[in-house]
This record gives C-alpha cells, sequence and structure tokens, in this order.
C-alpha cells in the first residue's frame, strides 16, 4: 500500500509540475486546441482555397488565378499559427519559458507575413504587365525575381533578430566576401548589366530569330541573368554570354519589315547597248508593277561596270512580304523572271 501510496503522489506531483511548468491538463487541452486548428487547416484546403480556384476559373482575367494559387500556402500556413498562439496562452508558462513561447510566435508570424509579401509578387506581375510598352516581359520577370530574392533575404534577416543574432556583422562580413568575390568575378558582372541592358533597350524577346556576325544566329529561348539560350537552326542549343550582345551588333532578323533583294547579275561583253538597256528597262517595269515589291521604298537597275570577263548589271529592290519563307519565293520568282528577259535577248548570264 505504501508503494502504491509513493507511485501515486509521485504521479500527481508529475501532473501537476507538468512539463517546463506547465500543468499537463493544460498541454494536453492546448495539443487538443492546436490539433482542431490542424482539421481546420485541412478543411481550408479541400473546401474554401477549392471554392476559390473554381470561382476564379470562371473569370476572364488571370490575375485572381494567380492570386488564389499564390495563397494557397499562406492561407494553410495561417491556422498553425493562430492555432500555435491560442494554444501556448491557453498554457501557463514560467517567465523564462513564456519569453521563448513568445519569441516563436512571433517568429511563426514574421514567417506568415513574409510568406505573403513573397507569393504575393507574382500575382503583381500581371498587373505590370501593363508596361509592356515601357518595360520587356523578360525585364518584369528579372524585377520580380529580385523582389522575391529581396524579401526572403529580409524575412531571414527578421526572423535572426527575433531570436538576438544581430545581422550587422553578418552583412559586414558578406561585404567583405563580396569584395573578394566581385574581384574573381568580373566577367558575371559584365553579363548581369549586359543582359539588363538588352532587356531594358529592347534588342531583342524571347521568340525573335536574331543574328550576331560570327558568333550566332537563331532563335531566342532564353535570356537569363547570365547567359542567353538560342536556338540554332539545326535544332542545336547554344548558350551564349550576354556580353557578346552588348559588344556585337545584334541583327533582329524577326523586325524586319520588308526585305531586301541585292543582286549582280553576269551579262556577256558580246551583248549589245540596245540589249542592255532593253534587259534594264523589262527588269525595271517588272519590279515596278509587280505587287511583290514596294519601288516606294526605291530600287535600282543599272549597268554596274565591266567585270574581268563579263558585264554586270546591279538589282537592288524591297519585297513587300516580313515572311522569311514567302520572301524566297519572290527571289524564286524574279529570277526566273529576269532568266526570261535575259534569254530573250540572247545573252548568256548568271546569277550569284
Amino acid at each position: 500500500m505504501e508503494l502504491f501510496n509513493n507511485f501515486k503522489s509521485l504521479f500527481l506531483s508529475v501532473w501537476e509540475r507538468g512539463i517546463l511548468g506547465v500543468d499537463i491538463l493544460e498541454i494536453l487541452i492546448g495539443v487538443g486546441i492546436f490539433f482542431l486548428f490542424l482539421i481546420f487547416r485541412g478543411i481550408i484546403s479541400k473546401v474554401i482555397i477549392k471554392r476559390l480556384e473554381n470561382i476564379a476559373k470562371k473569370t476572364t482575367n488571370k490575375f485572381d488565378d494567380s492570386f488564389v494559387s499564390a495563397m494557397e500556402g499562406p492561407a494553410r500556413f495561417l491556422p498553425i499559427v493562430i492555432g500555435f498562439f491560442i494554444a501556448s496562452y491557453y498554457m501557463s508558462f514560467s517567465e523564462e519559458s513564456r519569453e521563448i513561447v513568445d519569441t516563436i510566435n512571433r517568429t511563426l508570424i514574421t514567417i506568415f507575413i513574409f510568406w505573403v509579401m513573397h507569393q504575393i509578387i507574382e500575382p503583381i506581375s500581371y498587373v505590370l504587365s501593363g508596361l509592356n510598352k515601357i518595360l520587356t516581359r523578360e525585364l518584369i520577370g528579372w524585377i520580380i525575381k529580385s523582389l522575391k530574392v529581396l524579401i526572403f533575404i529580409l524575412g531571414i534577416a527578421a526572423v535572426l533578430e527575433l531570436w538576438g543574432i544581430k545581422i550587422g556583422p553578418i552583412i559586414a562580413g558578406l561585404g567583405l566576401f563580396g569584395v573578394a568575390v566581385a574581384l574573381g568575378a568580373q566577367d558575371l558582372f559584365k553579363n548581369l548589366i549586359s543582359g539588363i541592358l538588352v532587356l531594358v533597350e529592347k534588342r531583342f524577346k524571347i521568340g525573335d530569330w536574331i543574328l550576331v556576325e560570327g558568333i550566332i544566329e537563331g532563335i531566342v529561348e532564353k535570356i537569363g541573368f547570365r547567359s542567353t539560350v538560342i536556338r540554332k537552326f539545326d535544332k542545336s542549343i547554344a548558350i551564349i554570354p550576354n556580353f557578346q550582345f552588348a559588344e556585337n551588333a545584334v541583327i533582329n532578323v524577326s523586325q524586319t519589315t520588308n526585305w531586301i533583294i541585292s543582286w549582280i547579275i553576269n551579262l556577256q561583253y558580246d551583248s549589245t547597248v540596245d540589249q542592255l538597256k532593253t534587259i534594264r528597262n523589262e527588269i525595271e517595269d517588272y519590279i515596278k508593277k509587280n505587287e511583290d515589291y514596294k519601288p516606294e521604298l526605291g530600287y535600282a537597275v543599272r549597268v554596274d561596270k565591266f567585270a574581268d570577263s563579263s558585264i554586270d548589271m546591279y538589282i537592288r529592290c524591297f519585297t513587300k512580304t516580313d515572311d522569311w519563307d514567302e520572301w524566297l519565293a519572290v527571289k524564286e520568282r524574279l529570277a526566273i523572271q529576269i532568266k526570261q528577259i535575259v534569254e530573250k535577248k540572247w545573252c548568256i548570264f548568271c546569277i550569284p
């Protein structure tokens, strides 16, 4: 009986003292409260968020869809924050323990606030999309990514401050480290600045066909912080450092409005003056009257020079089309027409 009484008194002592000065009953009730909020968290994700997603899908704009999707994580985290706060304040902690619990509560609230700020940046990008005339889509993407990284860093700094970790010395140390890294990463910063200039000046965008003489020709697939991904016409991928687009002339072929045809045709030396004039006039008439060309942009059909083994005639004109395949077809039709005109005058020629 005495042994039983000793166990009973020890059990009651543990029950009353609990953990960290908190009564076991209070702990159980606190855990129960927290568990109820976990259940509420499941209801939020399965009912409320799904309902909001269905409502957002019925609208025509993408802002509300993006907003609901972005807020899903913070919305599911909020019941945990509230549940822990209510459960912790129901329990009677000692003064020292209460300070630690309060810091945990502040930490959870801080994480929630910065998480919301981080997530809401994505929906804001749809609002910024209206600035396409000022900023390119790629530059807006860079701004969004930079803001997300900044908010993440500020969030970490805020949490560290709550736990008494001073970030001033850390930042100072990182500053010295950054100087050392910068000295060894000059190319990285050069490419970064060049990439920003490309986007700000709108030299090209994703999907454009660009040509950098002696460097690359292809379709832009991605513009990154350090490099740009180009899909060549043989379907291979080329990753080009951004400084190449700042230091070299970039021809944006996709922005061509009127493709040019510039040829030299070689006529035999025994061609007569009348034949040369007739050939010139008929080619010129064809360019002026054919709907494939824009003579108002300027054209030229002239005997150019006496080469080593031929009389050269220069032909230059602009096509109406801005489509590359159609441009090739227009060139073909012009070549056939010139061939027919020259054959009528019994001259032999070639088009290089």
